[in-house]
Order: C-alpha cells, then structure tokens, then sequence
C-alpha cells in the first residue's frame, strides 16, 4: 500500500496529530457539540469534512514552501517550528465562552462544520499538519494522516464526552505530544 518514506509520513503524522489534539480547544469544543446535540453522527461528520479541508490546505501551503524556501532554510524552519509546537502543546487550551454560546439554529452538523473549520486555523494541529507535509512533501497522505489522527482523538470524546474526559490525565497527554514534536526536531537536527 504504501512505500517505506510514505508510511513513517503517515504513521508519524497519524501519531503526532493524534497527540497533539488530547486537551486541544478542538476536542473541548468536540466535547460542548456533543453535550449540545446529543447527535454524534452529524457532529462526526462535521468533524471530519471541517479537518480535510483546513488540513488539505495546511498540507498544501507545506508543500508550498518546501518549493520556495532552501532545503537548509527549510529544515532550521521546520525545527524551529517543532521545537515552538513541542512549547506550546504544553500550554493547555481553552474554549472561549463565545464560542460555547454560539451553537446557533444551523443544527449539529453545520454548526460542528463551521466552528471546527474555524477553531482549527492557526491551531497546532493544523500547524503541524503544515510542517509535517514540508517535511515529507506529501499533500494527500499527511492531509489524510493528520485528519485520521484528529479523528481518533476526537471519536471517543464525541461517544464518550464527560466520562472520558475525567479519566484521561490531559497533563500527561500534553508531555507526551510536546515529547513528539521534540523528537521530531531531534530528528531533523540529527539528519541534516
């Protein structure tokens, strides 16, 4: 299925993804979709249609500026950005209350479409995303790879919600995804 450079893409952005969006303000709004509707299929179906396109992008603008920038500006770029993901995963999100008020009359699916896709700009997911596809110049397998990773995140909390939520020790969840964004640095820092 896929070739050895294609699956440590996939593999390493499924993971990378997957962690890095435990305690995210995209599962907490998961999470308050799901308390709101009670109607986990449309809020997955939101959740899903609302990553492949803000990831598709971020993998294509990776993709762009691993053909504009050098490969050694690229790759201290990418470290840089690792190393600032690997910080700033450590900082636990929160979910702005105008956005918990704001489910709207749009029902489940539309309001999970329209807030998910506007939650995830500029989040570290959707951030990784961008420099994972820089790194492996691959749009359609990290864009596929890094919304699998949200998914498996966020499944359980919209089936699950509260009860998950109070098991999970989300400090934990933040080392290890800021763990993998340092290793990933490493890695580059060590292969260049």
């Amino acid at each position: 299925m896929f070739a050895a450079p294609e699956l440590s893409a996939f593999l390493t952005t499924t993971g990378v993804v997957a962690v890095a969006e435990i305690g995210d303000k995209t599962q907490l709004l998961s999470l308050l979709l799901a308390a709101r509707f009670n109607r986990p299929w449309p809020i997955l179906a939101g959740i899903l249609a609302a990553t492949v396109a803000n990831h598709l992008a971020a993998a294509a603008l990776g993709v762009w500026l691993e053909d504009l920038l050098a490969p050694q500006v690229l790759r201290w770029v990418l470290i840089a950005s690792f190393v600032a993901m690997a910080v700033w995963t450590l900082i636990p999100d929160k979910l702005e209350d105008d956005a918990a008020q704001n489910t709207g009359r749009w029902g489940a699916f539309l309001t999970t479409l329209a807030m998910f896709f506007i939650a995830e700009i500029g989040d570290k997911t959707q951030l990784a995303t961008t420099a994972l596809a820089a790194r492996y110049d691959a749009i359609l397998i990290v864009t596929f790879a890094s919304t699998l990773g949200l998914m498996l995140a966020n499944v359980p909390v919209v089936f699950l919600g509260k009860a998950l939520m109070r098991r999970l020790p989300l400090n934990l969840a933040r080392y290890l995804a800021a763990s993998a964004f340092l290793l990933l640095a490493l890695v580059l820092l060590l292969t260049g």
